[in-house]
């Protein structure tokens, strides 16, 4: 009997083979087709996993009745557009920024958005009482159609004319391989790509947004006016300006929240997770912009959104949610709204340096393993004390991670010297 399957906090996630096989992809396919009955459409990311996950998917939903189209290779953000364009819903095989061994399921609802809970409980349900695969699973011809598609409904939100900038890419060796360099050569903007040639295991390897040293050694190298680094199934984006620093979503919802508000189309205020730093709120405050502040992940934010029937939210990781104008965080359609900003506004690492300060943080993962929440907790108090630093000046925040086997510990304070120290005594702890 297959164990019983759980959604985590972004669908199901981990190491493929082992715990993603392709038992599990046939019953979540059975189970979507289950549950919906609209057409589904599957993408898939570059892991070498990938593509047998994903005909597994559609062998199920064709076995429980469903029309599954294979997208291909394909981003996640890409297949929400798909969905909302054709009416259907969307399952994604992906584990975002993840290394190659890992692998994941995530399942889109109605017209791409992500599950509300009520759905997503019925679709557990539905997984974990359906069959496995008595067949092996048939090759299903690609939609060739649907990434034209997705490029010119990008083009058609940012018709910006981006040949005044030089841009480099970096394609985290991910989904948006197949497209990136597309989308922004129709812009007119000079390119430079990088990490655009997956073989299937350098998928986020030391590179896209989780690392980007090596898009910032490009961007000085080519005398770049921005980098973009996206993940491995493009659905966030961090950017390095012009002088190489690197800005992050923090700095790139401050920038588009003031843009906005000056435009009058920010549409209320704006959700961040408690993972922003403590300068945004200062910034925002300033300007008089509201913020609600949600529990971490993209799913949060859109509901806030959603609750708040506001436009405009997103994540210090760079997860940014255009609610207006796409179904789920787009990392591609991110860095076209940011290069039309500078083209607009000027050099980013200007507007950020005049919009903010950036209060000290760190972020620090512990395997979850050794971790130990007490004493953390204990070194945290010894340190502020030892530094005298007052409750209000400090920020401790400790949340397991929902996607990796991992603790992560952010540390920010306004004493940058006590955020130091604490993140080298954490660190001598538990990493050495």
């Amino acid at each position: 009997m297959a164990m019983t399957v759980r959604f985590g906090t972004d669908g199901i996630r981990g190491r493929a083979s082992d715990e993603i096989t392709t038992d599990l992809a046939y019953r979540l396919g059975f189970a979507v087709a289950s549950v919906f009955s609209s057409p589904v459409f599957v993408g898939y990311d570059t892991r070498e996993s990938s593509p047998a996950l994903a005909l597994a998917v559609l062998a199920g939903l064709r076995d429980n009745g469903a029309t599954g189209i294979n997208l291909g290779y394909f981003t996640t953000p890409g297949v929400a557009v798909i969905a909302r364009q054709r009416g259907g819903v969307g399952v994604v095989v992906s584990a975002s920024h993840n290394p190659y061994f890992d692998n994941g399921l995530k399942v889109l609802g109605l017209g791409g958005g992500k599950l509300d809970h009520a759905t997503e409980d019925a679709v557990t349900v539905a997984l974990n009482a359906a069959p496995s695969p008595i067949d092996s699973f048939d090759e299903v011809v690609i939609d060739a159609a649907a990434e034209d598609e997705y490029v010119q409904q990008l083009r058609n939100l940012v018709p910006s004319d981006l040949s005044s900038l030089h841009i480099v890419l970096d394609c985290a060796n991910g989904a948006a391989s197949h497209v990136a360099r597309e989308l922004f050569a129709a812009t007119g903007a000079r390119l430079t790509v990088i990490n655009d040639h997956p073989d299937g295991r350098n998928i986020n390897e030391q590179c896209g947004s989780t690392h980007v040293e090596g898009l910032v050694a490009k961007v000085l190298e080519v005398r770049a006016d921005l980098g973009l680094a996206v993940d491995g199934d493009a659905d966030r984006l961090i950017a390095v300006d012009a002088r190489g620093q690197v800005r992050n979503g923090d700095d790139l919802m401050i920038l588009f929240a003031a843009d906005f508000l000056e435009r009058d189309t920010l549409g209320g205020g704006l959700v961040v997770t408690s993972m922003a730093n403590l300068g945004l709120h200062h910034a925002l405050k300033d300007t008089g912009i509201a913020i609600v502040e949600t529990d971490v992940g993209d799913r949060n934010v859109v509901m806030a959104l959603e609750e708040q029937s506001w436009s405009f939210g997103g994540e210090q990781s760079g997860h940014l949610i255009f609610r207006d104008l796409a179904p789920t965080g787009d990392g591609l359609l991110t860095g076209l709204m940011l290069a039309d900003l500078v083209v607009r506004r000027g050099p980013l690492g200007e507007q950020a340096d005049s919009s903010w300060q950036r209060v000290p943080q760190q972020l620090i993962n512990i395997a979850r393993e050794s971790y130990d929440d007490e004493a953390v907790h204990l070194l945290f108090e010894e340190l502020r004390a030892d530094y005298a630093i007052e409750t209000a000046d400090v920020r401790l925040f400790i949340r397991p991670s929902g996607t990796e086997p991992i603790v992560r510990v952010m540390i920010e304070a306004l004493n940058g010297e006590f955020v130091d120290a604490f993140s080298a005594r954490l660190q001598s702890l538990f990493l050495a």
